[in-house]
């Protein structure tokens, strides 16, 4: 592990949006990046001011045109709401900015093509925390492990619905929660599975129901709606199945690789028999140590994600993961099911 201190090559970066997210998550986790904090952008400029102040930083507006012209920068962090992100990240790309988006990244699809085309060679990562969990990264790990075998199919459970007048919604560019937490599950889901082929709604009443998504791979993800779980209760969990076992992530923290164990009905008398070669196998934090495997910014994925970015901007190369692409084809699912 590296520290901001440590590294020898950083980038002058901003970030525009000093809000509750942006100062609980994404400021910390920058003690942890090869960057540099030149400036701090929000309309509500006294906020900028004191985040500035609490972590020395000396460049703060009220206005990104205003930063863009006084500022040497390479990229900007931008965590502001999916209204304002593709006008500001379109203007950042024009700027010849990196660009780092907190999700949602938009409110409709047409409007990641847009930031595309304004993208040019510039690098773009949204902030798609659950692909970038060490969860999700072992599980995939598991997945494509030849003894797993091709992904069959897959159950997220999420406390959620999915909105019944979903053109309207869409159509007057109103936020939801669908879209604010829909796309944690579905972020994850496609970047297990991968390209998806069709999308299908089961509502059921009053709220809650199924989406179904069938990936072009001929598995099956069903996005379980559980509505009435409080999103403080341990109700997220996911499951991967495969010709040779199954996967599950629980509550986001511990990953099981159910290998099964060798097994002949009525006749095996053990749950547990001899060798090392089967049965299940974990992980998860072992939160007795205030160490930074368990702190929160690197379980959820926050660190990953700007990390990865950072790698990205410094290599040259174009993201691998949770690129504007990913979001797009993220974008059009979520549209599909809001309009099914």
């Amino acid at each position: 592990m590296t520290y901001q201190r440590d590294f020898t090559r950083c980038l002058n970066v901003a970030l525009v949006g000093a809000g509750s997210h942006a100062y609980r998550n994404l400021l910390p986790a920058m003690h942890y990046l090869p960057v540099r904090l030149r400036a701090i952008c929000d309309v509500d400029h006294a906020r900028a001011q004191s985040a500035a102040d609490e972590y020395g930083v000396r460049g703060v507006y009220a206005s990104t045109a205003e930063m863009y012209r006084a500022e040497k920068l390479d990229a900007v962090f931008i965590c502001v709401s999916p209204q304002l992100h593709p006008q500001l990240a379109c203007e950042a790309f024009d700027a010849g900015l990196h660009v780092w988006l907190e999700k949602p990244p938009a409110m409709r699809a047409a409007d990641i093509e847009t930031m595309i085309r304004h993208r040019k060679d510039r690098v773009a990562v949204v902030g798609f925390k659950k692909v970038f969990m060490p969860a999700t990264r072992k599980a995939v790990e598991i997945i494509t492990q030849p003894g797993f075998g091709p992904l069959w199919s897959m159950l997220a459970t999420y406390p959620m619905s999915i909105p019944e007048n979903g053109r309207d919604l869409l159509g007057r560019r109103e936020p939801t929660n669908w879209l604010g937490n829909g796309v944690h599950p579905l972020s994850l889901m496609l970047a297990v599975g991968g390209e998806v082929q069709s999308v299908h709604v089961h509502r059921a009443k009053p709220e809650g129901g199924a989406c179904v998504l069938v990936f072009e791979s001929g598995a099956v993800g069903n996005l379980h709606l559980a509505a009435g779980a409080s999103l403080s209760m341990p109700a997220e969990h996911y499951a991967f199945f495969g010709k040779g076992g199954m996967v599950t992530i629980d509550n986001n923290l511990r990953v099981t690789w159910h290998r099964g164990i060798p097994f002949e009905y009525g006749r095996s008398t053990s749950f547990a028999p001899a060798g090392f070669e089967h049965g299940a196998q974990f992980w998860e934090p072992q939160n007795s140590l205030a160490t930074l495997e368990n702190k929160a910014i690197f379980t959820q994925g926050f660190y990953g994600e700007m990390m990865h970015f950072c790698e990205c901007v410094l290599a040259g190369a174009p993201a691998e993961h949770g690129s504007l692409e990913f979001a797009l084809r993220l974008m059009q699912v979520y549209e599909a099911a809001l309009t099914a």
